[in-house]
């Protein structure tokens, strides 16, 4: 499903360049679920953002479901990103003057689908994550934990190959992050590959394999035995 061949990374910083990534080199099977993890600086975000088709190596190769992701210009970039990948995010990235509904219909509105079908599309993805009495309310009106679902519900509408998730529970407490797992293992149960950002040992270990990576680099990448989310909730 994923596979990065020797990926580097710099940036300039005035005049000074900074090498991020150093040669990463890991594959990802379909329907794996994977926690990459490291301490600030270490890359991960460079990472995901290369993942996400946010942005490109400078060297190395990226393939996305047998496909080489490399030289898009942006609207075959925004393309794949639409075709391939389901996007979570820590900070939820809600459009806070839409319905719950509307925002995870969206994805499905740049799809080009017409209105009836990417209403009922969206409801049955607000109905998976428990949330369909709460179709026509706002984002102030919802909790942390309600807005996650939300986001993860607007990830997986438009059925994508891959879903990425930057520190997903890093705006929830303890009991609403287990939650929020809980419905992350429940999907990966399902088959869908997933790939997660976080800082947290507990969250980690609620995935299947966990990569460390330390100045650019992958230092460890070990298969764990997963803990269910389900018996902290």
């Amino acid at each position: 499903m994923i596979s990065i061949k020797d990926l580097h990374k710099s940036y300039q910083i005035g005049n000074n360049p900074l090498h991020v990534l150093k040669g990463i080199n890991f594959e990802v099977k379909e329907g794996d679920f994977v926690s990459i993890m490291g301490s600030s600086g270490s890359g991960k975000s460079t990472l995901l953002n290369i993942l996400g088709i946010l942005d490109e190596a400078d060297k190395g190769e990226y393939w996305l479901d047998g496909v080489l992701i490399k030289n898009l210009n942006e609207k075959v970039a925004a393309q794949y990103r639409n075709e391939f990948l389901g996007f979570i995010f820590q900070s939820f990235n809600l459009i806070n003057y839409k319905s719950a509904l509307d925002n995870v219909s969206l994805p499905l509105y740049y799809q080009g689908i017409k209105r009836k079908e990417r209403t009922e599309k969206a409801m049955h993805y607000l109905e998976k994550v428990g949330l369909a009495d709460w179709a026509s309310h706002t984002p102030n009106e919802l909790s942390g934990g309600q807005k996650q679902r939300v986001a993860i519900a607007r990830a997986l509408a438009s059925n994508p190959k891959v879903l990425l998730a930057d520190e997903p529970t890093g705006a929830l407490d303890s009991k609403t992050s287990y939650e929020v797992m809980e419905l992350i293992q429940a999907i990966n149960d399902e088959g869908k590959t997933i790939l997660v950002v976080t800082h947290e040992p507990d969250i980690a270990q609620m995935t299947k394999r966990i990569v460390h990576l330390k100045d650019g680099l992958v230092t460890d990448d070990n298969r764990v035995e997963q803990i269910r989310a389900a018996a902290y909730v």
